[in-house]
């Protein structure tokens, strides 16, 4: 028995046809259904977190990288400033970093505060890395744009060229530095934890350590240069009248981080300090 095809009878759906999704053949075209699952993903995607979103697109890693950025660079000025502490002898020292230790308490358990900050750093830390990561392959497939001028270009070159190089020393560095000085695996038989100078004296004294630590906060003197003269340029803010002030506010802060924190080995092996 042969089967007849359909015929089509030429007539026009009508409106209320249209509206059902129905031919005149009496069956459904199925654009409904597919709108519908179309709108339904629409919904999906819109529902998905801003933030996530935002962080997905250049512009919101490169203010990802700025803010947290900003926030290690206020941490590296106060945790050196602390440390000036070291030219005062034991007792300040040691005074100070309990005193770190016991804000908040009894609120928070002993330490709490303290722990909750370095949480928040390792967050900020963790997010600068995976933003950093990210713009690198990002920038990879993209064609680079250059500075604003060739002074601006010669001025951030060496660092902005170093800035991969610089960023992993540093991050080896703070890794034998939580080891050796807040851990102490990596110092000396005669770590206490409640005597951070004399830890601080005994881990200096071995030069090979001294050279590191000096190289290192060299590294990231030239990463907080290029750190601190790109972090307003990847925010917006980037004007000729600016960029002038924000040249030597960068030469500036990476300069008197880079010092303070050398000086320390250095008094040390000099015998200032001991």
């Amino acid at each position: 028995m042969a089967i007849q095809e359909p015929v089509d009878s030429g007539r026009r759906p009508t409106t209320q046809e249209r509206v059902d999704g129905i031919t005149p053949t009496g069956r459904g075209s199925g654009a409904s259904a597919r709108g519908a699952d179309a709108g339904g993903a629409d919904v999906t995607r819109r529902k998905r977190a801003w933030a996530v979103e935002f962080y997905r697109s250049a512009i919101g890693k490169k203010y990802v990288m700025a803010v947290t950025g900003l926030i290690l660079m206020v941490f590296v000025v106060a945790h050196m400033v602390g440390n000036l502490k070291l030219y005062l002898g034991a007792e300040p020292l040691n005074v100070y970093a309990e005193w770190l230790r016991d804000v908040g308490y009894p609120a928070l358990p002993h330490s709490g505060l303290l722990w909750i900050m370095r949480g928040g750093l390792i967050v900020a830390f963790v997010l600068h890395l995976h933003a950093a990561w990210a713009l690198t392959r990002m920038n990879r497939r993209a064609r680079p744009q250059g500075y604003a001028s060739k002074r601006d270009y010669l001025a951030a070159d060496f660092a902005a060229r170093t800035m991969r190089w610089s960023g992993i020393i540093v991050l080896l560095f703070i890794a034998f530095h939580l080891a050796d000085l807040t851990f102490g695996v990596a110092n000396t038989a005669e770590f206490t934890a409640a005597n951070p100078y004399a830890n601080t004296v005994r881990s200096f004294q071995r030069w090979p350590v001294s050279v590191f630590y000096i190289l290192a906060n060299v590294a990231l003197g030239i990463h907080l240069f290029h750190g601190a003269w790109s972090m307003f340029q990847s925010m917006g803010i980037n004007n000729r009248r600016f960029n002038h002030w924000r040249r030597h506010f960068a030469t500036a802060f990476a300069v008197v981080v880079t010092l303070g924190n050398v000086s320390f080995p250095v008094a040390v092996l000099a015998g200032i300090v001991a």
